[in-house]
Formats: structure tokens, C-alpha cells, sequence
């Protein structure tokens, strides 16, 4: 088959039905590709915890058409403010509003995860085929074809494979050598995160609290009802990476015990951690490697180079990688080998800009002792009173992603 514009219409298989896949799908199916994304869960995933764009993300939806959608389910957060353990703003940073400069610690553009994922999948499903409660168990492939065998035992054909499948993307772990480096870049930080009912001291500011021993809780309202709390451990062990593949209620005992007399508000978080249906446990990595392809199997998104959660770009990392694979797929289409190295070549800066942490100043931002935490409050109170997020956001034209552009693909146009 060929497209409208008289190249070859490709058959394309998307494992994940998150972010980076529907996104990837959404160029595909626009520009003629038959497109299946295949999602292991047995229903569309709109759930998760707040989440934003920044820079690079925010043109790529904006290419999308959808920025309009996206603005009509942001997420009223002013700014953030560091609290001491009686509740009292120590330093407050506003969101920058001003469509100028970069982003604060809090985005323009905040969003729930689940209403992005649903703006995604309702902008695509009546173009592209979607399969849940099915995954790609293995797969062959040759020069000509990937044949991909699915948990249902069925099996068939497509002309190229993405793994859009996330941090623990099992398609990354099939084409990657099984002697070759591990693709986790592990911080030594910890999350658990989770939704308890609203309670009228609640406002629209994020707060966030320090405790001893490294330890960090944030609060944050994203509707009238509900509230998402966020307990963040600064610890490197085994015992720390092992408990999110425990069962739910032993993290939930494991996060609970960890932060027993932290202060604040402490005691009725835990309460609602017991009694909440959602909650999530991570363990804050980033995923690099050497290569994001290995024939006709591609990666993007998290799968390829999670920046994880302290980057502020992970999804727009993976809105961004899905731009650039589609634009590269269809400038490319006869030779998907050369496609697939334009694409790491053109999105690597990139991924490496916003991979770029400094380990020193997250230790500073969770630190050990009070005295620390003391320090690491008196020095936002003073950049606040100084202005200084105001200065960086009126004269800084870069955001987390650099200087690296957006490309301008006039097969996606």
C-alpha cells in the first residue's frame, strides 16, 4: 500500500498505549501508516499523578493541534513553596505565566496524566487500531519483517516494531546485549505518591517539606475533592530498590515506617495512604543507552531515555522523541535502517540535555541533618526576596531541553 502522498504505507506495531506511543501513533496514522498500538493493560491507562510540559513539549503539542485541549484540563498550582514543620511558607516560586522564558518549578502547563492520555487516545482512535489486555510476548524479525507473537498466543506481521512500553520496557530489554551495560542510571532516590480527600487548608500552591534523614513530602490539589501526596526518600540500598516490586501493601508498610514522626502533616498522609485506591511506588532512575534500534525495533519515549522525574521533561521528552521518529520514519521511508539512525542522531543532543542532573544539587534539595534543611530554606527565602527566579525567567530564552529546536519535518506538515 502507499500513502496519499505516493510512498510506501508502512504496517507499524506500537507496544504501550501511555504517552510516547499514541503520540508516535497520532504522526503515523496522520501521515497514511496503518497503525496498531497493543497495550498490556485491559483498559486505556488514564490514571497516574500530575505531570507537565515544558519547552520542546509544549511546540510539539502545540504541532499537534491539541494545545487547545490541553489547556482546558490544566491544573490550578500557582507555584510551590518550601514549608517548615509547622506549615509556614519559607520561600514561595511562582509559576512563570508570562509565555516567556523558562518554566518555574511549577509549569504553565500542568496536567493530570490521565486527561493527557485521554486527549492522546481521543485525538487517535478513529484512526488507529488499539488492542488492550495484550502484549508482545517475542519477536522475530529479518531484513523484510517483524513478526511479533502475542500473549493470547496469536502472532503477525508488521514492517516495523516500537517499544513506547516505559522505564521497565521489556522491548528495550530484547534488543539490548545481554552482557551489555545496565541501561538504569539509578539517583538513589525513592517515590511513592497517592490521592487522600481535599481538606480546606489545601490551596493551589504545591507544598513541599523536608525532614530528617533526607527525607521529602509534597502536597499538591489538582481538583476540589482530592489531593496528591508525594513521599520522596533520598537512600541508596537494596532493601529501598527492591520494595516497589513488593505487593502493595508491603510498600505501603515500607513508606509508612520510613517516614514515622517525620512532622508536618505527616500523620494523616500515612492515614491516607491506608486507605487510598491508588498509589504508586518508583524507584527514580534514568534510562541510557548506547542505541535506541536494532533493526526494524524501535524505542521511544521512556523506554529509550527516561530522564526521570527530577528532569521536569519527561514527557515532553517523549512527545518530542515521537515527533522526531515519525518526521525521520516518513523522510526516510524506503530505508528504515537510515530512518532509525537520523532519529538518534537528530534527537541525542536532546535526550542529553535534559539527562543532564547535577547529583550534588539534589542531595542539597533532601538534605540529612536540620541543619541542612535550616541552610536549604534560607537560601530559597533569599533568592525570593532577590527576585532571582524572576530574572532567570525575564532574561533565560532556555528552557530544560537547551537550545536544541523542534525540526521542521514537511512530511508531517
Amino acid at each position: 500500500m502507499k500513502t496519499e502522498k505516493g510512498k510506501p504505507s508502512l504496517r507499524v506495531l506500537i507496544c504501550g498505549g501511555g504517552i510516547a506511543g499514541p503520540s508516535l501513533a497520532y504522526w503515523l496514522a496522520r501521515s497514511g501508516h496503518q497503525v496498531v498500538v497493543a497495550e498490556r493493560f485491559p483498559a486505556l491507562r488514564a490514571t497516574g499523578a500530575q505531570v507537565d510540559l515544558r519547552g520542546q513539549g509544549i511546540e510539539a503539542v502545540q504541532r499537534m493541534g491539541l494545545l487547545d485541549s490541553v489547556k482546558s484540563k490544566l491544573v490550578d498550582e500557582a507555584g510551590v513553596s518550601l514549608v517548615n514543620a509547622q506549615g509556614k511558607a519559607r520561600a514561595t516560586f511562582m509559576a512563570n505565566t508570562s509565555g516567556h522564558g523558562p518554566q518555574s518549578l511549577t509549569s504553565e502547563y500542568e496536567i493530570m496524566r490521565g486527561d493527557l492520555v485521554r486527549i492522546l487516545h481521543d485525538a487517535t482512535k478513529d484512526d488507529v487500531e488499539y488492542v488492550f489486555g495484550k502484549a508482545v510476548e517475542r519477536f522475530d524479525q529479518d531484513e523484510r519483517k517483524v513478526v511479533a507473537r502475542f500473549s493470547d498466543g496469536s502472532s503477525n506481521e508488521f514492517d516495523l516494531l516500537v517499544g513506547a512500553d516505559g522505564q521497565g520496557s521489556r522491548i528495550r530489554g530484547a534488543i539490548l546485549p545481554p552482557d551489555g551495560p545496565d541501561p538504569y542510571l539509578r539517583m538513589g532516590i525513592h517515590m511513592a505518591y497517592w490521592f487522600i480527600p481535599r481538606i480546606v487548608s489545601d490551596s493551589n500552591i504545591r507544598d513541599t517539606y523536608n525532614a530528617r534523614g533526607g527525607r521529602m513530602i509534597m502536597r499538591r490539589s489538582h481538583n476540589p475533592a482530592q489531593t496528591q501526596v508525594y513521599f520522596i526518600l533520598r537512600q541508596a540500598s537494596d532493601e529501598a530498590s527492591a520494595i516497589h516490586k513488593a505487593p502493595i501493601d508491603d510498600q505501603k508498610l515500607f513508606w509508612a515506617r520510613k517516614f514515622r514522626n517525620a512532622g508536618w502533616q505527616t500523620g494523616r498522609f500515612v492515614e491516607g495512604m491506608a486507605a487510598t485506591d491508588f498509589f504508586y511506588s518508583q524507584e527514580v532512575v534514568q534510562v541510557r543507552t548506547q542505541s535506541w534500534s536494532k533493526g526494524r525495533v524501535v524505542l521511544v519515549g521512556d523506554a529509550a531515555h527516561c530522564a526521570s522525574p527530577y528532569s521536569g521533561m519527561g514527557i515532553s521528552g517523549s512527545l518530542v522523541g515521537a515527533y522526531v521518529l515519525a518526521g525521520e520514519i516518513n523522510r526516510t521511508i524506503e530505508d528504515l535502517p537510515r530512518a532509525l539512525a537520523a532519529y538518534d542522531a537528530t534527537l541525542r543532543p536532546f535526550v542529553d540535555e535534559i539527562q543532564t542532573l547535577k547529583p550534588l544539587l539534589l542531595r542539597l534539595c533532601m538534605p540529612q541533618t536540620q541543619l541542612g534543611i535550616d541552610a536549604l530554606h534560607s537560601l530559597a527565602g533569599l533568592a525570593c526576596l532577590l527576585r532571582i527566579p524572576d530574572l532567570i525567567a525575564r532574561f533565560s530564552k532556555e528552557d530544560r531541553g537547551g537550545d536544541w529546536r523542534l525540526p521542521d519535518y514537511a512530511e508531517l506538515a
